[in-house]
């Protein structure tokens, strides 16, 4: 296994946790570690309409937990195209996250964008390896 992919793998396990931490605290009803006024407010972010699927009750970070489980997988069995079409889905998923953050509710959540942060690593990991 390629240091590039022992990498990913970390990122994937990394993403794992912060999702993990921020469903059990939807769950929870408990309010995140992070700063809660300005523009920096994990609080804003995670309480509105958006930190759900739509229609549900089920937090937008159960689907990190999905999503960087199966990166994993995919990065302990390498198949070039794949990661990298899987990592482009995350960018787009990541973009559209930030837009909702930004315009929609007007605070950015640390955590949120420290997730965003390891698609995109995982992306240019995936980049790379092209």
């Amino acid at each position: 296994m390629s240091r590039l992919q022992l990498a990913a793998i970390g990122i994937s396990v990394a993403g794992i946790a912060i999702s993990i931490y921020l469903t059990v605290l939807h769950y929870a009803g408990v309010a995140p570690a992070c700063v809660t006024s300005g523009p920096v407010n994990c609080e804003a972010v995670l309480s509105s309409p958006y930190a759900v699927i739509f229609g549900s009750s089920i937090p937008t970070s159960a689907l990190g937990i999905f999503w960087f489980g199966a990166s994993a997988v995919l990065w302990a069995q390498p198949r070039g195209w794949v990661q990298l079409a899987w990592s482009a889905v995350g960018l787009v998923t990541v973009l559209y996250l930030v837009f909702i953050e930004i315009v929609l509710v007007g605070a950015i959540c640390l955590w949120c964008t420290a997730a965003h942060v390891l698609v995109v690593a995982l992306l240019l990991i995936a980049v790379s390896r092209r």
